[in-house]
């Protein structure tokens, strides 16, 4: 989990895990735009492309009204924002946030185009762990609806400078945000073989975490693993190419690094909450997930805002689940844009 204090959050992360990521990572970041000005001086922002998934399912769930507050905790492109803020006009408004300035930039420059109305979007640089101060704090403090779409865009996975992804060789970072924090390369260069094999196991659900340890602690004695390349090969020698898998050995070890090194799980886990106490009575949270322990967390946190089986305790239930089942993208979705195969669409509303 996430620890909020102030201005600021910290790491929280089961006991021997934390003691060793937090060894590698900065003092707590302050909520202030780190970076912000920076990101929208940068030039081509059109660059940065990113389809967003589930946009009419996002668009009925959510019901922006004319005069609708909106928070998009995840602008990225602004693909959402865009359409959500289209469809609250007029008087509608929206904050974004985001920690990639790439996405903020690009996020400006298209709803700059769209010709909305001035002051209608307000965006942020910052992780959605600290919502509830940004949103206090940009004059967000009572909205109808909440977006958190929690999935990596094209952009960044197709972009072989952010280390992402294995499919051209790139520096291995896997950051959100450049602007700070450990990398990937940190993480598999400094933890302790126990601790990065529990990284692996925990993250990725990869049942071969502890032979893929092994082999990176062995090669990282001869030489730093520095670049997308060399982690992609060193799990494809602990694991192999075999059996009925369809995806490449080397996915599952990505993912835990990703979500470690972005503290994705801690960040969702702290944001949920906040987003449920900036809802107005009738206002709607919707969250997308694209794997299991996302879905799990979000899922869990529904049933219990919601009372499910009297897990609510003994404060009242806030919340009415909209959504029994995840939405998922149709066929039609899924062949124009492959990679929203795996996005889950969960949605709540906030009660009286």
């Amino acid at each position: 989990m996430v620890l909020v204090r102030g201005n600021s959050w910290e790491l929280t992360l089961a006991p021997r895990l934390r003691a060793e990521v937090s060894a590698h990572t900065r003092a707590p970041w302050p909520l202030a735009d780190r970076g912000a000005s920076w990101a929208l001086d940068q030039s081509g922002p059109a660059e940065f492309h990113h389809v967003p998934v589930l946009l009419e399912a996002v668009l009925e769930a959510l019901r922006p009204a004319p005069g609708a507050s909106l928070i998009d905790a995840t602008v990225g492109g602004g693909g959402h924002a865009l359409a959500l803020l289209r469809a609250a006009q007029p008087g509608g408004r929206l904050l974004g946030i985001d920690a990639d300035p790439a996405a903020l930039a690009t996020a400006h420059a298209r709803l700059t185009a769209a010709g909305l109305p001035p002051g209608s979007f307000v965006l942020h640089h910052g992780r959605f762990a600290d919502l509830r101060a940004i949103a206090t704090a940009r004059g967000f403090d009572a909205v109808d609806a909440v977006l958190l779409d929690l999935g990596v865009s094209s952009h960044q996975l197709d972009t072989p400078r952010r280390g992402f992804s294995f499919s051209a060789e790139g520096p291995l970072d896997m950051r959100l945000d450049p602007t700070g924090g450990p990398t990937a390369a940190d993480l598999v260069n400094q933890l302790g073989e126990r601790e990065l094999a529990d990284l692996i196991y925990r993250y990725g659900e990869e049942r071969a975490s502890r032979r893929i340890a092994r082999l990176i602690v062995e090669r990282r004695r001869q030489a730093p693993i520095t670049t997308t390349a060399d982690l992609a090969n060193l799990v494809l020698r602990a694991v192999g190419r075999g059996g009925r898998e369809r995806i490449h050995p080397a996915t599952r070890t990505f993912q835990a690094l990703r979500i470690a090194v972005n503290r994705e799980l801690e960040q969702l886990e702290a944001a949920l909450p906040q987003a449920v106490e900036l809802l107005r009575p009738g206002g709607r949270l919707a969250v997308i997930s694209f794997h299991s322990l996302e879905d799990r967390i979000v899922k869990q946190f529904f049933r219990a805002e919601s009372g499910y089986g009297g897990s609510a305790g003994e404060r009242p239930p806030r919340l009415t689940i909209i959504t029994r089942k995840p939405i998922e993208a149709d066929p039609a979705e899924v062949a124009a844009n492959p990679r929203a195969r795996s996005a889950r669409l969960r949605v709540a509303e906030r009660r009286a």
